[in-house]
Protein backbone atom coordinates (compact mmCIF):
# COMPACT_ATOMS: atom_id res chain seq x y z
CA UNK A 1 0.00 0.00 0.00
CA UNK A 2 1.36 3.38 -1.07
CA UNK A 3 -0.36 6.33 0.59
CA UNK A 4 0.14 10.06 0.23
CA UNK A 5 -1.47 13.35 -0.57
CA UNK A 6 -2.33 14.67 -4.00
CA UNK A 7 0.72 15.02 -6.25
CA UNK A 8 2.97 13.53 -3.53
CA UNK A 9 4.77 11.15 -5.88
CA UNK A 10 2.99 8.06 -4.58
CA UNK A 11 1.96 6.74 -8.01
CA UNK A 12 5.43 7.24 -9.50
CA UNK A 13 6.99 5.50 -6.51
CA UNK A 14 4.46 2.66 -6.73
CA UNK A 15 5.19 2.22 -10.44
CA UNK A 16 8.93 1.91 -9.73
CA UNK A 17 8.21 -0.55 -6.94
CA UNK A 18 6.04 -2.75 -9.18
CA UNK A 19 8.40 -2.57 -12.19
CA UNK A 20 11.16 -3.86 -9.91
CA UNK A 21 9.02 -6.97 -9.32
CA UNK A 22 7.90 -7.75 -12.87
CA UNK A 23 8.82 -7.24 -16.51
CA UNK A 24 5.11 -7.46 -17.39
CA UNK A 25 3.26 -5.45 -14.76
CA UNK A 26 -0.48 -4.88 -14.86
CA UNK A 27 -1.93 -1.45 -14.16
CA UNK A 28 -5.47 -1.71 -12.81
CA UNK A 29 -6.84 1.79 -13.33
CA UNK A 30 -9.94 3.04 -11.54
CA UNK A 31 -10.16 6.59 -12.94
CA UNK A 32 -12.99 7.63 -15.25
CA UNK A 33 -12.88 10.46 -17.76
CA UNK A 34 -15.81 12.76 -17.09
CA UNK A 35 -14.24 15.74 -18.86
CA UNK A 36 -11.67 16.50 -21.56
CA UNK A 37 -8.88 17.30 -19.11
CA UNK A 38 -9.22 13.92 -17.39
CA UNK A 39 -9.53 12.11 -20.73
CA UNK A 40 -6.28 13.69 -21.90
CA UNK A 41 -4.54 12.84 -18.61
CA UNK A 42 -5.67 9.19 -18.79
CA UNK A 43 -4.60 8.88 -22.44
CA UNK A 44 -1.15 10.32 -21.72
CA UNK A 45 -0.57 8.04 -18.73
CA UNK A 46 -1.81 5.01 -20.65
CA UNK A 47 0.51 5.72 -23.60
CA UNK A 48 3.48 6.26 -21.28
CA UNK A 49 2.82 3.01 -19.43
CA UNK A 50 2.39 1.04 -22.68
CA UNK A 51 5.78 2.29 -23.84
CA UNK A 52 7.28 0.84 -20.65
CA UNK A 53 5.67 -2.61 -20.89
CA UNK A 54 2.59 -2.09 -18.73
CA UNK A 55 -0.71 -3.74 -19.56
CA UNK A 56 -3.50 -1.36 -18.54
CA UNK A 57 -6.90 -2.66 -17.47
CA UNK A 58 -9.55 -0.07 -16.74
CA UNK A 59 -11.96 -1.12 -13.99
CA UNK A 60 -13.68 1.75 -12.19
CA UNK A 61 -16.26 -0.29 -10.26
CA UNK A 62 -15.69 -4.05 -9.84
CA UNK A 63 -12.10 -4.03 -8.63
CA UNK A 64 -12.74 -6.96 -6.26
CA UNK A 65 -14.06 -9.09 -9.12
CA UNK A 66 -11.16 -8.17 -11.37
CA UNK A 67 -8.56 -8.97 -8.69
CA UNK A 68 -9.93 -12.52 -8.46
CA UNK A 69 -9.12 -13.06 -12.16
CA UNK A 70 -5.36 -12.65 -11.84
CA UNK A 71 -2.92 -15.50 -11.31
CA UNK A 72 -0.07 -15.91 -8.87
CA UNK A 73 2.43 -14.91 -11.57
CA UNK A 74 0.80 -11.48 -11.99
CA UNK A 75 2.05 -8.27 -10.38
CA UNK A 76 -0.66 -5.62 -10.23
CA UNK A 77 -0.64 -1.92 -9.44
CA UNK A 78 -4.11 -0.77 -8.44
CA UNK A 79 -4.29 3.00 -8.89
CA UNK A 80 -6.19 4.15 -7.03
CA UNK A 81 -8.39 3.13 -4.11
CA UNK A 82 -9.60 6.70 -3.67
CA UNK A 83 -10.99 6.92 -7.21
CA UNK A 84 -12.60 3.49 -6.76
CA UNK A 85 -14.32 4.67 -3.57
CA UNK A 86 -15.50 7.83 -5.28
CA UNK A 87 -16.88 5.75 -8.16
CA UNK A 88 -18.74 3.47 -5.73
CA UNK A 89 -20.27 6.16 -3.49
CA UNK A 90 -23.76 5.96 -4.95
CA UNK A 91 -23.57 2.31 -6.01
CA UNK A 92 -24.39 0.71 -2.66
CA UNK A 93 -26.03 1.46 0.66
CA UNK A 94 -23.70 -0.67 2.79
CA UNK A 95 -20.46 1.19 2.23
CA UNK A 96 -18.67 -0.54 5.14
CA UNK A 97 -19.33 -3.96 3.58
CA UNK A 98 -18.16 -2.62 0.22
CA UNK A 99 -14.91 -1.38 1.76
CA UNK A 100 -14.36 -4.72 3.53
CA UNK A 101 -14.96 -6.65 0.29
CA UNK A 102 -12.50 -4.40 -1.53
CA UNK A 103 -9.81 -4.82 1.14
CA UNK A 104 -10.35 -8.58 1.33
CA UNK A 105 -10.01 -8.85 -2.46
CA UNK A 106 -6.70 -6.97 -2.37
CA UNK A 107 -5.12 -9.38 0.10
CA UNK A 108 -6.85 -12.54 -1.18
CA UNK A 109 -5.94 -11.99 -4.82
CA UNK A 110 -3.54 -14.64 -6.12
CA UNK A 111 -1.53 -11.78 -7.69
CA UNK A 112 0.94 -9.56 -5.88
CA UNK A 113 -1.06 -6.34 -5.54
CA UNK A 114 0.19 -2.86 -4.70
CA UNK A 115 -2.51 -0.30 -3.96
CA UNK A 116 -2.16 3.46 -4.33
CA UNK A 117 -4.45 5.48 -2.07
CA UNK A 118 -4.82 9.10 -1.00
CA UNK A 119 -4.40 10.45 2.49
CA UNK A 120 -7.32 12.85 2.82
CA UNK A 121 -7.49 13.43 6.56
CA UNK A 122 -4.61 15.83 7.10
CA UNK A 123 -6.34 18.92 5.75
CA UNK A 124 -9.09 21.09 7.11
CA UNK A 125 -12.52 19.72 7.93
CA UNK A 126 -14.61 19.92 4.74
CA UNK A 127 -17.48 22.40 4.81
CA UNK A 128 -20.20 20.11 3.44
CA UNK A 129 -21.66 16.81 4.62
CA UNK A 130 -20.87 14.86 1.43
CA UNK A 131 -17.20 15.83 1.55
CA UNK A 132 -16.99 14.99 5.26
CA UNK A 133 -18.66 11.64 4.64
CA UNK A 134 -16.23 10.85 1.82
CA UNK A 135 -13.23 11.86 3.95
CA UNK A 136 -14.44 9.54 6.73
CA UNK A 137 -15.07 6.64 4.33
CA UNK A 138 -11.63 7.13 2.75
CA UNK A 139 -10.07 7.15 6.19
CA UNK A 140 -11.88 3.88 7.01
CA UNK A 141 -10.69 2.38 3.72
CA UNK A 142 -7.09 3.40 4.40
CA UNK A 143 -7.17 2.01 7.95
CA UNK A 144 -8.67 -1.27 6.73
CA UNK A 145 -6.10 -1.60 3.95
CA UNK A 146 -3.21 -0.76 6.26
CA UNK A 147 -4.30 -3.43 8.75
CA UNK A 148 -4.39 -6.09 6.03
CA UNK A 149 -1.29 -5.16 4.01
CA UNK A 150 2.22 -6.37 4.80
CA UNK A 151 3.83 -3.17 3.52
CA UNK A 152 2.53 0.38 4.01
CA UNK A 153 4.59 3.25 2.59
CA UNK A 154 3.72 6.91 2.98
CA UNK A 155 5.11 9.00 0.13
CA UNK A 156 5.76 12.71 0.70
CA UNK A 157 7.53 14.85 -1.92
CA UNK A 158 8.44 11.64 -3.74
CA UNK A 159 10.22 10.22 -0.70
CA UNK A 160 9.12 6.96 0.90
CA UNK A 161 8.50 6.64 4.61
CA UNK A 162 7.87 3.02 5.57
CA UNK A 163 5.06 2.85 8.12
CA UNK A 164 4.72 -0.95 8.21
CA UNK A 165 6.94 -3.75 6.94
CA UNK A 166 10.16 -3.15 5.02
CA UNK A 167 10.95 -2.26 1.43
CA UNK A 168 12.83 -4.93 -0.49
CA UNK A 169 16.12 -4.01 -2.15
CA UNK A 170 15.64 -2.84 -5.75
Amino acid sequence: MMIGGAASGKSAFAEQFVIAQSEHPIYLATAQAFDEEMAAKIAAHKADRAAHGWVTIEEPLDVAGRLREFGSDNVVLLDCATMWLSNRLDQTEDKRAEIDAFCDAVVESPARVTVVTNEVGQGIVPENALARSFRNLQGNLNVSLAKRCDLVVQVVAGLPNVLKGSLPEW
